[in-house]
């Protein structure tokens, strides 16, 4: 999963790992309110367990030579509006894609794989 797309100019050839496409994918999705998390299944669970942190957990690209296409799987918080959010992600992952690679974006799949509940500290207390 180590390809690179290639840019070229006149004075030379831009190469983008699909890794730098998917990064900047989760890091856009996570700065919408209402997301709590990124959604990276198993594989991403042993690799925080390891204490790898995993820029580009929950995110899948496909990127072609001018274009991409993105899946998100992520935990929204309890009390927001999921379509609200999911369509908040989609206008801010494909923004910040296109601006900072030049990629057109074709499409942003939003997965919500779960809801994240406050935890009180009523509950908190009196489990000590």
């Amino acid at each position: 999963m180590n390809e690179e797309r290639s840019l070229s100019s006149e004075l030379g050839a831009i190469h983008i790992a699909d890794e730098v496409v998917s990064v900047i994918a989760g890091l856009a999705a996570i700065e919408i309110d209402g997301v709590a998390s990124m959604s990276g299944g198993i594989v991403g669970g042993l690799a925080e367990a390891l204490g790898r942190k995993n820029l580009s957990k929950g995110v899948k690209v496909e990127v072609g030579k001018e274009e991409a296409g993105v899946d998100l799987s992520l935990i929204v918080r309890f009390g927001s509006r999921i379509p609200d959010v999911a369509w908040a992600v989609q206008e801010n992952v494909k923004k910040a894609i296109e601006n900072m690679t030049g990629l057109k974006v074709v499409r942003v799949n939003v997965h919500v794989q779960g809801v994240s509940f406050p935890q009180q500290k009523n509950d908190e207390e009196a489990t000590k």
